[in-house]
């Protein structure tokens, strides 16, 4: 399994230099997302739209918390910052680091070639988030998007390890997004952060499964009880990055705090391991019947 970090700082760097909009769209669609093209084709996000500000990879990037292109100065200060702090060795190292951990295991990811992108947030948009966030939900494509801070950067290997594991899982296991459940996607983000607890330990885990006090969670958890079998990409996300982002992103609010299907995901997968006394690789390979109904958190 081999890898590639794409020199994002170069890019940047070019795409800062320009300064007539349109090119710089263009510079960022056909230059910066090229290596990534095949992982947008297969969620449907096209380079360029047919019309005049329809949806395309711009549109998409900025929704997924990406620093707007225009905003030059935002881009710059992001980049000093990952640059000041090593962040492409600490990607590069963390890359090797879990290819090495699932070739020891007997995982694989299905592609030829993983490749990576790290990329400046916009920290107004991931305010909930902490400023960072990533995508793994297509094997052999990893991005990660951080606006540097004191919270985020000791954190980022464990949120590339979280996103490569996803990586792992749909080369085992189809994401079908028509018909994915709450039980599904509390599951695959659930082993996600395990993973990432595995290889870099509790105090590198995100906001999205720290962020909650005992009665949120255990609140979170009966809601959550009552709706595993609730299917399709919209209303599982309800379930699962809670209301705030259900509004912000157009989805029917139920009731539950930031983030409470990642925070509740990961404490099912962990009561599982712990349970069956299995580790976070027997896990990856256990369907999402299996753990949810033998992680004792659901039961009547």
């Amino acid at each position: 399994m081999t890898y590639k970090v794409i020199d994002t700082v170069e890019q940047y760097e070019e795409l800062l230099a320009i300064t007539d909009l349109e090119e710089r769209k263009n510079y960022f669609r056909y230059t910066m997302m090229e290596p990534f093209k095949e992982m947008w084709n297969l969620i449907n996000v096209p380079i360029k739209a047919k019309q005049e500000n329809g949806y395309d990879v711009i549109m998409a990037t900025k929704m997924l918390g990406y620093a707007d292109i225009s905003n030059g100065k935002q881009i710059q200060q992001g980049l000093s910052i990952l640059k000041e702090n090593n962040a492409y060795t600490v990607a590069d190292n963390t890359i090797k680091n879990c290819i090495e951990n699932a070739n020891k295991s007997g995982l694989k990811v299905n592609a030829d070639e993983i490749k990576f992108g790290l990329y400046v947030a916009n920290p107004d948009k991931l305010k909930l988030q902490k400023g960072y966030t990533g995508f793994g939900g297509v094997p052999g494509f990893i991005t990660v998007n951080i606006y540097p801070n004191e919270y985020n950067l000791p954190k980022l290997p464990a949120v590339i390890a979280h996103e490569f594991h996803h990586n792992i899982r749909f080369s085992y296991f189809d994401w079908d997004h028509g018909n994915v459940t709450v039980g599904d996607y509390l599951v695959i983000e659930g082993l996600a952060e395990s993973f990432a607890k595995e290889l870099y330990g509790t105090e590198q885990l995100g906001p999205w499964v720290t962020s909650m006090e005992k009665e949120e969670l255990e609140y979170s958890t009966d809601v959550i009880r009552e709706a595993l079998d609730v299917k399709g990409f919209a209303e599982v996300s309800s379930y699962m990055f809670g209301d705030e982002i259900a509004a912000q992103e157009g989805y029917q609010p139920v009731g539950l705090p930031f983030c409470a299907g990642y925070a509740v995901g990961y404490k099912v997968v962990q009561s599982y391991m712990k349970k069956y006394n299995k580790t976070i690789y027997e896990a990856t390979l256990a369907s999402t019947d299996e753990i949810i109904h033998r992680c004792d958190l659901f039961s009547e």
